[in-house]
């Protein structure tokens, strides 16, 4: 007895053709996306990579900025210090004068004091500080005393800090971009590897998993400032 289908195949209806083409057709979307993922991690991969040797380059410049004011601010320093010793033995000097009743040689050691020096010791003076017990012990303690070069040391200090910071914050962009770079290799990797699979279920959870981690690592990169 003849066996008839009662719902013939569709290989009967529309020929083994149309039977073939639903799936080559959808084979053919999975390798579009596929490259198209490969495609845009490979520029995300190497705009990231861009961005971390230009952080790299702004980190060794601003730590190499703040050694050099560093050392300038430590000169600085240096100098204001040795001006106070010439402060203060020119001051002892003239104080050891007077004391003698020598006003020449008194006279002699007041010319040359340094003009950052007169103020504050002609405001000690004024104190009466021979006669006043409560007067302050010398000039280079009064508020009047400054030094420029000490001031100027503070100044570079603080240049310094703010190259550091800054070059802190460069090793910690770099570090970011750097970090960004993995996430578009593991794009790279499964988008890659989902064009050798077979199995459909399989090759759409690759793929699935490739734009989750586009999209979380193009997020990421985002929220990072530009070198």
């Amino acid at each position: 007895m003849e066996y008839v289908h009662p719902h013939p195949p569709e290989a009967l209806v529309h020929g083994p053709e149309h039977a073939a083409e639903a799936p080559a057709r959808e084979e053919r979307r999975l390798e579009l996306a596929a490259v198209l993922l490969l495609a845009i991690a490979t520029l995300a991969t190497a705009w990231c990579g861009y961005q971390a040797a230009g952080w790299s380059g702004d980190l060794s410049e601003r730590f190499a900025s703040a050694a050099t004011v560093r050392m300038q601010a430590v000169q600085s320093s240096t100098q204001a210090g040795q001006l106070r010793i010439d402060d203060l033995l020119y001051f002892d000097g003239w104080l050891e004068a007077h004391r003698a009743g020598n006003e020449q040689l008194a006279s002699i050691y007041r010319r040359r004091f340094r003009p950052e020096f007169v103020p504050a010791f002609e405001a000690w003076i004024a104190q009466r500080p021979f006669t006043n017990p409560q007067a302050i012990a010398g000039p280079l303690y009064m508020p009047e005393y400054h030094s420029a070069e000490q001031d100027r040391s503070k100044e570079l200090h603080v240049a310094a800090d703010e190259h550091y910071a800054h070059g802190t914050s460069a090793k910690l962009y770099a570090d970011r971009y750097i970090l960004a770079t993995v996430f578009m290799a593991a794009v790279l990797f499964f988008a890659g590897i989902s064009l050798r699979l077979d199995w459909r279920p399989l090759r759409l959870a690759v793929l699935g998993m490739a734009c989750f981690l586009l999209a979380g690592g193009g997020a990421y990169v985002l929220t990072l400032p530009l070198a």
